[in-house]
């Protein structure tokens, strides 16, 4: 370790506050690789017109990211697992970064899709090591609050692209989106390469048959649910995508009962409070997503919005997302996760029906008000639910937990963004919309209930080995300067 580095974090542990530069580290990370994400949403009526596509296959710039990277997620958890987060988060964010300044460079459709997607799958490695991370540095009272900052970032980054995504797009262009994040990048990466320590590596083999039974599985399933929306139902690619992921997700489990070190501990699924809290990650995570792809549609179709417009609207849900998240954090930390995931749910449940009920009768206020207890319920539910993952496993299995519950997140997107535009059907009517509302809802209040076995079961968590004490003379240094590359 530099002398440098090591005085200065020697000087972070006497004053308590190395955790507080842990969070602003990874959360910086987090910030940079994220926040295009909304932007590309908005524009990609420009970027196809000057490639000469249609929309349809642009779209794929959103959603082949958000199924890939969520693929990619058990792999890289597994590896910080394995080699130690800190390695696995620095090369993931450094190989974004460098594909983040040659996706302004993209030539035509095909090379921004896989350009973007190559981004993400590499970006993601700061999803599940930055977890790992946060709760290596922060003692087990703080750990829930931890997680409200981490989700607020991680809502508000698409806030931000929201909002600024169309401005800067006719001013500057959407090749000088990706040059900002670049730029972004590598400045939190700086940061990240100076704060962060390293987590003790776990001593086991790569499970390389699992991890690849596992990309198929759940690649499948991802495929078809991304398709139902432009293909339909009816169209032969479905079964047979669902048919390849279930065969994968068999092979899978085979695997993972014969192999010594597993990539996901089938035990793990056995315990009811980790199983219930990554049940409740996908119901919440499906209707949130849902109606957030279905909303737009309603204020294009009935209220006749124009597109700035409906996006400074959906500001409303992701601004109180954001403020919400700390809040949760805070909830969840004094009453409990299971708690506040409960609360959450049944916000988001009422929120929700009051979505639908202002699309039945076009009533922009209520739809308004909707919107922003949906927001709300998200943000006070997601720190609480990250956190309860965490707790509910060894913390040598930080890296996967988080990875799992990564993953159930990002498939419970994708599934209620495809059952809420099967209900909608490209059909602009009143009652059409609240329909499809109301089965967001429905998913909310599943959340509700698979909420209550929340830490029915839950093991303790064991003082990390990297960071047994905390104070203001903590001696965390001296503790890891062993470990150090």
């Amino acid at each position: 370790m530099n002398e440098r580095r090591k005085a200065w974090l020697h000087q972070l542990d006497a004053s308590g506050r190395y955790p507080s530069w842990v969070l602003f580290a990874v959360l910086a990370g987090m910030f940079a690789t994220s926040f295009p994400f909304t932007i590309l949403a908005v524009s990609l009526a420009p970027i196809a017109e000057e490639f000469g596509s249609r929309e349809t296959t642009l779209a794929w710039v959103v959603t082949a990211p958000m199924l890939l990277s969520a693929v990619s997620f058990p792999l890289v958890g597994k590896l910080g697992d394995l080699y130690g987060h800190r390695r696995v988060f620095l090369w993931g964010f450094a190989g974004a970064t460098v594909v983040a300044a040659l996706t302004a460079l993209a030539w035509d459709a095909f090379s921004l899709i896989a350009l973007r997607t190559l981004a993400a799958v590499l970006g993601g490695a700061t999803q599940p090591t930055s977890m790992a991370l946060l709760f290596a540095a922060n003692p087990e009272g703080g750990r829930v609050r931890a997680m409200g900052w981490w989700s607020m970032v991680g809502a508000g980054a698409p806030a931000l692209g929201l909002v600024l995504g169309g401005p800067l797009v006719d001013w500057l262009g959407w090749r000088f989106v990706f040059l900002l994040q670049a730029g972004m990048s590598a400045a939190a990466l700086a940061i990240a390469f100076a704060v962060l320590r390293e987590t003790r590596p776990l001593r086991a083999r790569f499970d390389l048959l699992g991890a690849l039974s596992l990309a198929v599985g759940v690649g499948g399933f991802m495929v078809a649910l991304g398709g139902v929306r432009e293909l339909g139902l009816a169209s032969p690619w479905i079964p047979t995508a669902a048919l390849v992921g279930a065969i994968g997700l068999v092979a899978f489990v085979r695997i993972e009962d014969r192999v010594r070190d597993p990539l996901l501990p089938l035990a793990l699924l056995r315990d009811r409070s980790f199983s219930a809290t990554l049940a409740t990650n996908a119901f919440n995570s499906a209707a949130y997503m849902g109606a957030f792809v279905i909303a737009p549609l309603l204020l294009y179709q009935s209220f006749d919005f124009s597109i700035t417009q409906a996006s400074l609207l959906m500001v409303l849900r992701t601004a109180s997302l954001t403020l919400a998240s700390p809040v949760g954090g805070a909830f969840g930390e004094r009453f409990g996760e299971r708690s506040a995931s409960v609360l959450g749910g049944a916000v988001m449940t009422v929120a929700l029906l009051g979505i639908a009920w202002g699309a039945w009768e076009s009533n922009l206020l209520l739809f308004g008000v909707g919107l922003v207890g949906q927001g709300a319920g998200h943000g006070l539910s997601q720190p609480s639910i990250t956190s309860a993952v965490a707790r509910s496993v060894d913390e040598s299995q930080l890296g996967v937990a988080s990875a799992a519950n990564r993953l159930a997140g990002q498939g419970g997107a994708s599934f209620g963004i495809a059952a809420l535009a099967i209900v909608y059907g490209g059909v602009a009517e009143p009652e059409v919309f609240a329909r499809a509302f109301s089965l967001g809802a429905a998913l909310a209040g599943a959340s509700t209930l698979t909420a209550l076995w929340i830490g029915v079961s839950r093991r303790p968590v064991l003082p990390s080995p990297h960071f047994a004490s905390f104070g203001r003379r903590s001696g965390v240094a001296e503790i890891l300067e062993s470990s150090e590359p």
